[in-house]
Formats: structure tokens, C-alpha cells, sequence
């Protein structure tokens, strides 16, 4: 052998014992001195603590999924025991994350690629306890060292990490801002499970939707309310894909509030978006607001279901619409389209909801006129006096400030039971800075319209209200279906008011109105079965005083009430019917709930021989009383407050005479113009 082979010889043989050394070297290094040094660095990059307390090792083993001279490349198997994380410094408490054990093996031939390619990760008995505290700092935003430094360069090093697995894993989050307190445990399910077999239908756009990986439980409590759930969700590695959709699925119940969803999570790492096929129940709608944050009203039990989709990262504020949803509040149907926008200063509610039937005792927590006995159906206490009856319950004017809105509601028709014969419902509410607008607010009325405009100012205190209503063309015979006699009446009712008040219920803006209250009804009757039918036991007494049992017809009956500080007082109530004048005069306190009204008849022939002396009503709404008044009887022929003598309210009246029932041949219509002319 020539020297320069032996030079060769000599320098191979070197190079092979230094190869044999360093693999033997590093093969038996004791990997726990590295220990604190690795701790260290890794403490000072996430700026809290990092401590690897138990063992940590690298075993080499040859990969047998690679094929040909690549399987015989050793890999190196990572482990390390006792992982604990810390909080940061502004959070109290000890730890936020503790591993029994992690394993990894990389891919050796990858690093000279410079990327670390990690098939996969094992994750032994992961804990984590995640806290947000009242100011909004949490434990699980981290703020790296070097990602502070914006000259420092992108580093030319990538990680791969191809799959994430673990044992049962454990979550405990408190949050001072939502109150809630919970642990939730996570399990692999052992076999995937595919998309399309949770929720329940396959969309060719979700047909990339990785299988669910992991099933979970989660009990505690969530804004002072009791929370239990469970659902499941995808695997660890589809995290960290932001184009791939997230699978996930809930059934929660949060004290008497079940939610239930089954979707998707866009760019789950950074909570890009929602698409979720949502279901949510419970005893009212307002009820929600502590879970969701979006202000609703007091309403009867309700549920729904409808398709959520979400982009959580919009420049005016995150936004939620809840779209082609259907549900039913109380034992009304509810459809729409909703949307939410968490904009600054306030967030804000629009969209359009539409009831096909509209049961109207659903609508009673709505205005404070909630009964008794639906209260008691929801498990509420009732805050209505027994001997009062206008609603007391009041209006939560505090939380109207909280968000606007922007609702249009129809209800196509209305269940009324025994109530008025409303036929339907159309209003438009808007919500701005604690004022309530509802304009228009319109029922279909017993063949007519009712027309009006509600606002309502929850920023004052107390709140201020404003009322303007027209009503038109209220058919008597659809008015009052139940009379027999009345089915053949062509007449109609038709009035205006203007009222304002203030008051935080309606039994306080009542007692504090003000305003105008305009009438007129012709060509009705009256009678005692009428008022039997009414159920309106005084009514009875008196028609039976001033008509006997006989059905008397109605020409007219005209009011024009003027309403101060809570008093309604007639400047006009007058009923000219085929036998007599009826005028009516007194006042009526909504302060009190009281009644103190004279009833003066004049008899227009011999007809009435039983009109003598003038009647009275006094006492509560809840319990009046009426009869005779004591004095002298009426002489026949005396002078009489009647229609065509009473000049002022004329031209005020004459509005409300409908020209489509012929004008002057209405009799309301002549009379008010006789006065007029008078006048």
C-alpha cells in the first residue's frame, strides 16, 4: 500500500471512530444535565416559568414505515417526564399546565432541510387550568421574547408537526368577567367519528370536514347558573390548520338554558368563524343575555333552531347571524333571519321575525301585562297587587342601554281567545341609546286598523312614554261577535288618542298621563246580555236601570276626554240611543284605580217611564259600584246635556266620521255637523 493509501487508510478509520464515538456519546449521554439550561431558555422565551421536574431522555430507534436505505436510519425518540407551565406573573395561583409525560420522535434527514418534522406527538395525562381575571388579563395569551423584537429575522427554520394524541386530558377554567367556574374533561373516542354522522346531513362544502377525534364533559357553573355539557371536537393537528374547518359539537345546559350546536370551527387557533347548525331552549329569552351577551325580551318558555354562521374578526366588531331559524315562544311559532354585530359603543340586533300564529297571551311579558297565572307557569313570582288592575310590573329600562336594535316583527295572525278579534300584527322596533320606538305598531282590528306609535325613553328616570293611536273602521258587528243583535249592525267605531306619562310600568305611566282621548261609535246597540257577555256587571245594573231588559239602539255615541296628571275627565260622553240621551260626566283617577261618574238619562218620548233620578258609578277598577243617585226626579222635558247642544268638540269629532260610510248620513255625521253649524 502506497503512503497516500495509507494516509487515506488512516484518516477514514479516524473519521469513523469520531462518527462511532459521537453516536456512542450520544446514545448514552445522561440528557437530564441539559435540564436547566433547556428550562431556562425556554422560561426566558415564554417569559413564565418552564420546568421538565422529572426524567429526560432520547432513545434512538429505526423508523419501520421508511422504505429502502432510509429504514435504516435511526431516529431519535424524545421523551420527557413531570412537564409543568406556569402562569405568568400577573396571574395568580401556581401552575397553568402540567404533562405526566410527552414522547416525540423527529425525522433525522428533515433537519438538513432545516425543518423539524415530527410525526407525531404523545401527550400522557395533560392538565390544564385556565384563568381570565376581572381586568381581562389570562393565563393563556403568551407573549414570546423574541416575537417582541420586529428587526430580529424570520427564522429559516420550520416545524411540522404531523399528529397530536392523548389520554384523557382535564380543563379548568375560571373566568371572573362571565362568573364561571367549570372543569371539563377530554377522552379520545377510540375510533374516529365522521362528520356527517353528528350532524346528521352531508354538504358537498363540508366534505374536508376531518372526522370528530375526541368526546367531552364539562360541569360547573356559568354566571352563577349550574353548567353541564358534553359534546366532541377534532383532532389536535386540525388546530393549527387555519384553512381547514374545526368539527364541533355541544350539548350544554346552563341552569333552565340548553344550547346545542353541531358545526364547524374556522381557523380555530386564532377563532376566525362559526357555521353551526344551533338549537337553544329555556324559560325566557331574556334569560340569554348572561350566556350570550345579546339583549332579549322577557318572554313565555321558548326554543328554536336555526343555522349560525359567524366571522369573528370583522373591522366594525364581530358578527352572528342566525339565519332561516323556527321555534315557538310560549304556543307561538317564531321564524327569521337575525343578525348581531358586537360594534363599540354598543352592539347591535337586526333582522326580521315573523309568527305565523301569534298566541296574544305570549305577548303579555313584553308590555308588563304578564298574568298571574302565566307568571306561576314559568315558576316567577308575581309582583300584581289583588286589588289592582293595571300592570305593576315594570320595564327593565337599565339593561336598554346595553345594546340598539333594529327589528321588524310580523304576526300573520293572532290566536286571541276570548280577547279583542285582532287579526294580525305588524311593528317596527328600534332600540338607540335606551329609547324604544315602536313605529308603527299596527293591529288589524275587528275588520279596521289600529295604527299607533309607542316610544318610550329608558334613559330617563323615570322613564318617559309617549302613545299616539288611530283607530279606524272597527266593524261592531266583528267588534262583538258574540251579539246576537249586533251581527246585523253597519256600524263602526273609530277614535284617536294622544297620551304621554312617565313611569317605569304601565300602572305609572297611566297614573301620571296626560293628553287626549277622541271617540265615536255609530248605528251599535245596548242591551244587558251585552253586558253580560262583557262581563261587565255594573254595565248591567245600569242598562237595566235606564232600559230594562229592552235591546236599545245606538245613533251615536261621541267622547272627546281630556286626561291630566293620571285624571281622565269627559268634556263630552254622550250616547243618544233610539229612547233617551245618555250624558256622562265625572272623572276617572289611574293614580287611585278609582271611579266617580254620573250617568244623567233624558227620556225622548214616554218609552222609558223608569228614568227618574240620575245614576252613579264610584268605587275601584277592581270593584265598582253604581246606583241612584238620591235627589229630586228628573222633570220630563227639562233641559238635558245633549249631542246637538254641545258645541266645542264638533269640528274635533267630525274627523273620526268615516267617509266611506256616507259621510253626513252617518248618523254621528249629521249630528256633529248640526253642532257645527251652531256653532
Amino acid at each position: 500500500m502506497t503512503r497516500t493509501g495509507k494516509a487515506f487508510s488512516w484518516v477514514g478509520g479516524i473519521l469513523l471512530l469520531l462518527v462511532a464515538a459521537l453516536a456512542i456519546f450520544i446514545m448514552t449521554f445522561d440528557w437530564n444535565r441539559l435540564k436547566p439550561t433547556l428550562n431556562d431558555k425556554v422560561s426566558a422565551e415564554l417569559q413564565r416559568r418552564f420546568e421538565i421536574r422529572g426524567d429526560l431522555g432520547v432513545d434512538w430507534t429505526r423508523n419501520k414505515d421508511e422504505g429502502g436505505w432510509r429504514a435504516w436510519v435511526p431516529w431519535p425518540h424524545i421523551h420527557a417526564e413531570d412537564v409543568w407551565l406556569g402562569n405568568p406573573p400577573n396571574i395568580p395561583g401556581d401552575g397553568m399546565a402540567t404533562l405526566k409525560r410527552v414522547d416525540a420522535s423527529i425525522a433525522p434527514l428533515a433537519l438538513l432541510g432545516k425543518e423539524v418534522l415530527i410525526p407525531r406527538i404523545w401527550l400522557k395525562q395533560p392538565q390544564a387550568s385556565l384563568q381570565r381575571l376581572a381586568n381581562g388579563d389570562n393565563n393563556w395569551t403568551f407573549n414570546l421574547a423574541n416575537g417582541q423584537d420586529a428587526s430580529q429575522p424570520p427564522s429559516a427554520w420550520s416545524v411540522n408537526i404531523h399528529d397530536i394524541v392523548f389520554d384523557r386530558g382535564q380543563i379548568t377554567f375560571k373566568d371572573a368577567t362571565l362568573k364561571a367556574d367549570f372543569r371539563a374533561t377530554v377522552d379520545p373516542l377510540g375510533k374516529p367519528l365522521p362528520f356527517s354522522e353528528v350532524t346528521g346531513k352531508r354538504d358537498a362544502n363540508r366534505a374536508a370536514t376531518p372526522d370528530y377525534a375526541f368526546g367531552w364533559q364539562v360541569k360547573g357553573r356559568y354566571h352563577g347558573e349550574p353548567l353541564v355539557g358534553s359534546g366532541k371536537i377534532g383532532g389536535m393537528l386540525s388546530l393549527q390548520n387555519a384553512d381547514l374547518p374545526f368539527p364541533l359539537q355541544a350539548d350544554v345546559r346552563s341552569g333552565a338554558t340548553r344550547v346545542a350546536v353541531a358545526g364547524t370551527l374556522s381557523d380555530p387557533l386564532n377563532l376566525g368563524g362559526l357555521d353551526l347548525q344551533l338549537k337553544f331552549s329555556g324559560d325566557s329569552l331574556s334569560n340569554l343575555y348572561g350566556l350570550t351577551g345579546v339583549l332579549l325580551p322577557n318572554t313565555p318558555p321558548y326554543a328554536t333552531d336555526g343555522h349560525l354562521i359567524a366571522r369573528l374578526h370583522e373591522k366594525g366588531g364581530a358578527v352572528f347571524r342566525y339565519q332561516k331559524f323556527d321555534g315557538k315562544i310560549g304556543d307561538s311559532d317564531i321564524h327569521g333571519d337575525l343578525k348581531y354585530v358586537a360594534s363599540q359603543p354598543r352592539p347591535k340586533l337586526s333582522g326580521e321575525v315573523v309568527s305565523k300564529q301569534l298566541r296574544l297571551a305570549d305577548l303579555a311579558p313584553l308590555i308588563g301585562a304578564d298574568p298571574n297565572a302565566e307568571k306561576a307557569g314559568r315558576g316567577e313570582k308575581s309582583r300584581q297587587p289583588a286589588d289592582k288592575v293595571l300592570p305593576v310590573e315594570t320595564f327593565d329600562t337599565q339593561s336598554w342601554g346595553l345594546m340598539d336594535a333594529d327589528v321588524e316583527f310580523t304576526a300573520k295572525r293572532i290566536e286571541r281567545g276570548g280577547s279583542l278579534p285582532l287579526s294580525d300584527l305588524y311593528t317596527h322596533l328600534q332600540l338607540d341609546k335606551g329609547v324604544l320606538l315602536l313605529d308603527p305598531l299596527r293591529f288589524g282590528v275587528a275588520g279596521g286598523n289600529l295604527n299607533s306609535s309607542v316610544r318610550l325613553d329608558g334613559g330617563k328616570s323615570p322613564m318617559q312614554g309617549r302613545v299616539d293611536m288611530h283607530a279606524r273602521k272597527f266593524q261592531l258587528k266583528q267588534l262583538l261577535p258574540d251579539v246576537e243583535s249586533m251581527k246585523r249592525s253597519l256600524g263602526q267605531l273609530n277614535g284617536d288618542a294622544k297620551l304621554t306619562g312617565r313611569g317605569n310600568s304601565v300602572a305609572e305611566l297611566l297614573a301620571s298621563s296626560g293628553g287626549d282621548l277622541r271617540l265615536l261609535i255609530n248605528n251599535g246597540v245596548i242591551s244587558r246580555s251585552l253586558m253580560e257577555i262583557l262581563g261587565l256587571n255594573v254595565g248591567n245594573y245600569l242598562v237595566a236601570q235606564l232600559f230594562g231588559d229592552d235591546v236599545v239602539g245606538i245613533n251615536c255615541a261621541a267622547a272627546d276626554v281630556g286626561i291630566r296628571d293620571g285624571v281622565a275627565a269627559p268634556r263630552l260622553l254622550v250616547f243618544d240611543t233610539e229612547n233617551a240621551i245618555i250624558n256622562v260626566t265625572g272623572n276617572t283617577n289611574f293614580a287611585t284605580e278609582r271611579l266617580d261618574l254620573s250617568i244623567d238619562p233624558e227620556s225622548k218620548g214616554m218609552r222609558v217611564l223608569t228614568l227618574r233620578s240620575p245614576l252613579y258609578v264610584k268605587g275601584s277598577f277592581k270593584h265598582p259600584d253604581a246606583g241612584v243617585k238620591a235627589g229630586p226626579l228628573i222633570a220630563r222635558g227639562a233641559a238635558a246635556v245633549a249631542l246637538g247642544v254641545v258645541l266645542t268638540p264638533a269640528a274635533a269629532l267630525l274627523a273620526l266620521v268615516s267617509p266611506s260610510d256616507g259621510g253626513e248620513e252617518n248618523p254621528c255625521g249629521q249630528i256633529l255637523q248640526e253642532m257645527k253649524k251652531k256653532k
